[in-house]
């Protein structure tokens, strides 16, 4: 990808004769918040429970992510369990898909189409040359001097060609599981989900917000493309954020969190500094998609109460697949006191330094499933969690892994690159320790003595109760 990043970024500055402004999206709104948006609350608490708690996160990575996260898609859905007489799909447990960047697509896809995204999604994206389409607009003289910028072209695109115009009115509509697509501010640098819950910071309706857009500023690196940008229609009556904003912080709320509740309170703020929101590459702040899960689980005052504002009945099993499609390239950078090339100083900064990132993101979110897990179980029911990270670190045959970590972040992949990334999101969690060990113990029969009994004292159900966000 880094070749087509230099191309368009010269190109850029040769065909950009004036400065372009973003369009807005957004509308205001004009009734005082409720969960009628496309919310975290109003999704998860509409939806029936099944046999475990499921969460998935899809990382960043062009379409080498998108690919490795359907292929997690597609042995899920051939993943059957067999429990007391009945056969479902494991992938119809899936309670929440949390994505970035390229991951974002695939997560999108998933949740407007379901099932109809094995037939559907690798023709209209993931076997397509997107990068060489996105290029030739470039070029076109007909929008050299085009108001729009290139952010606004890619929309347009995704609008026409991936998502067909749908909104998150649509994904309202579906009763599949919460998609939350997340971007980063730009100039707040925190991160910013795609739900009502942080619309409604901005005094705005999410549900007429085109999925298009959404995607494209989770996928918008800088510089290569402009960033997103809606509007804060502060001032408002706003009394419906008590999941980000009003709970109070949790013993174990780390200093990022506490940071994170402070940078979201600036949206509430009415001067000109928070007029427009600029959203750009997810991947910047959370390139996993689980810092987004984390915040929401800490900033609404931990998991007891988000057990209570779901009004969740309790679950013995909870899951998460992260799938990490981050890379590490071979570095040239050491073999020489020559000054680095504009290819190698982005590999760098984009492929290391975020790869890093993940492992301090994977070892914050198990320790905090760990603690989420102990403080919901009970004597009489134990609650047990499983992490499954899905990435390259895990394939052990060498030339396979050089030739996953070779794979750039474009969105242009080869028939070659398509067939292997989708088989290896399938083979890396069919055969992850952990995935086996969820899978088998699903398959067991309930054992009724390990039941919650009902108790009419509120307090003491949640107390075991269990995670079922």
């Amino acid at each position: 990808m880094i070749k087509l990043l230099i191309t368009i970024l010269t190109s850029s500055i040769f065909l950009s004769g004036c400065s372009t402004y973003g369009a807005i999206n957004n509308s205001k709104k004009t009734t005082a918040p409720t969960l009628s948006g496309y919310s975290i609350q109003s999704v998860i608490s509409s939806r029936s429970q099944g046999n475990v708690s499921l969460l998935l996160s899809f990382s960043g990575g062009g379409s080498r992510a998108a690919a490795l996260a359907y292929g997690v898609l597609k042995e899920l859905r051939d993943t059957h369990i067999q429990r007391d007489g009945h056969s479902y799909r494991l992938l119809d447990e899936v309670d929440v898909i949390s994505s970035v960047s390229g991951g974002s697509f695939t997560a999108a896809y998933y949740g407007l189409h379901g099932d109809k995204t094995f037939k559907e999604f690798e023709k209209v994206f993931l076997r397509r040359d997107i990068s060489t389409i996105l290029i030739q607009d470039l070029f076109n003289p007909t929008l050299w001097f085009s108001a729009k910028g290139r952010t606004d072209r890619a929309i347009e695109f995704y609008e026409t060609s991936v998502f067909k115009d749908a909104t998150f009115a649509d994904l309202q509509k579906q009763n599949g599981p919460l998609i939350v697509i997340n971007a980063s501010d730009l100039g707040n640098g925190i991160r910013f989900s795609f739900t009502q819950e942080y619309f409604d910071l901005l005094c705005s309706n999410i549900n007429d917000f085109p999925i298009a857009s959404a995607v494209a500023a989770s996928s918008s690196v800088p510089l290569v493309f402009d960033p997103v940008i809606v509007e804060n229609y502060q001032p408002c009556q706003n009394t419906h954020n008590s999941m980000l904003m009003d709970s109070k912080q949790t013993l174990h709320s780390n200093q990022v969190v506490k940071e994170t509740q402070e940078d979201l309170q600036q949206y509430r703020q009415t001067d000109i500094n928070s007029k427009y929101i600029h959203l750009v590459d997810g991947g910047i702040t959370d390139n996993l998609g689980l810092r987004a899960i984390y915040d929401v689980v800490e900033l609404s005052g931990g998991i007891q109460q988000i057990l209570k504002k779901f009004k969740q009945k309790p679950i013995g099993h909870f899951a998460v697949i992260a799938v990490n499609a981050s890379t590490l390239t071979s570095q040239n950078i050491g073999k020489t006191n020559q000054a680095p090339s504009i290819e190698d100083t982005i590999n760098s900064v984009s492929d290391i330094q975020l790869h890093r990132y993940n492992t301090a993101t994977i070892e914050l979110f198990k320790k905090g499933m760990q603690r989420w897990s102990q403080e919901l179980s009970t004597p009489e029911k134990k609650v047990k969690d499983y992490f499954i990270e899905v990435g390259f670190d895990d394939i052990k045959e060498p030339p396979q892994r050089h030739f996953f970590n070779a794979i750039t972040s474009s969105f242009t992949l080869t028939e070659e690159e398509a067939d292997k990334l989708i088989e290896a999101g399938r083979t890396l969690l069919r055969n992850h320790p952990a995935f086996k060990a969820l899978v088998h113990d699903l398959n067991k029969p309930v054992d009724k003595s390990e039941s919650i009994k009902p108790n009419t004292n509120d307090l003491k159900s949640l107390m075991k109760g269990w995670f079922g966000f």
